[in-house]
């Protein structure tokens, strides 16, 4: 699949007037040529997964290590042809179709994923929304987290959803504003399932029309640098 739509942002210039650099994100399928800042990633202590955390990190340097050929195109699943995913409490439950697309302003920024029912835009109870996503904190504040949920809004169109759920917890604020600036509205407070700690959630629905789609996705750059705080997060299953 083609690199998605960017966002152009302005960096300003060094000591000397250098002219500005132009810094665009994207959003990229997980490739080989990606991998190594990945890798250096998750050991620099970031994960994907914001539940598992560090034993989800490294369990992936390890498949990494293994074969980094088959970790790369695990991550690109829409036929659900992988194995059983693992929840958190060590329980597992078929795989749904999903994949992962990877930020990229000319460096690794982060992970987005996106997972669905075929045939519905309903989700199995285990699975508490659509789509979650992690920006490694050295990119944070950069409003790449509103700039790729809007790009993912596009994809998950593309594969017949007409919403999305996306969750949040309640003390997250900055990703609850990320996901408000992308059409986002809460319908309901509810307690995770056991496998995924019992704790409060918030989950949002994002319904796909062109204002929470394509408009998002061409809005001026800069728009959301201000909502997307220091945490950089949704919540969300492995994919």
């Amino acid at each position: 699949m083609p690199n998605s739509p960017a966002d152009t942002k302005t960096v300003g210039p060094p000591p000397g007037g250098t002219p500005p650099l132009l810094v665009t994100l994207q959003l990229v399928k997980p490739a080989l040529e990606f991998l190594p800042e990945y890798k250096a990633a998750l050991e620099r202590g970031w994960s994907a997964d914001n539940v598992r955390g560090d034993v989800a990190a490294r369990e992936e340097l390890q498949k990494i290590a293994t074969d980094p050929a088959a970790f790369v195109t695990a991550l690109d699943d829409p036929q659900a042809k992988g194995g059983p995913i693992k929840l958190p409490d060590g329980s597992t439950v078929a795989r749904l179709p999903g994949f992962r697309r990877w930020m990229w302003d000319g460096a690794f920024c982060g992970s987005i994923g996106l997972r669905w029912q075929p045939g519905t835009s309903e989700l199995p109870p285990h699975v508490l929304g659509h789509t979650g996503y992690a920006v490694v904190p050295w990119k944070r504040g950069r409003g790449y987290a509103k700039r790729a949920l809007a790009l993912m809004l596009i994809e998950a169109s593309g594969v017949g959803l007409t919403f999305v759920h996306v969750t949040a917890q309640p003390d997250n604020v900055a990703s609850q504003a990320v996901i408000r600036a992308n059409g986002g509205r809460l319908v309901e407070c509810f307690r995770e399932p056991a496998a995924y700690g019992g704790e409060d959630s918030l989950r949002f629905r994002i319904d796909l029309t062109t204002e929470a789609g394509a408009i998002v996705a061409h809005a001026a750059p800069g728009t959301m640098d201000a909502a997307e705080g220091p945490c950089g997060t949704s919540d969300g299953v492995e994919l």
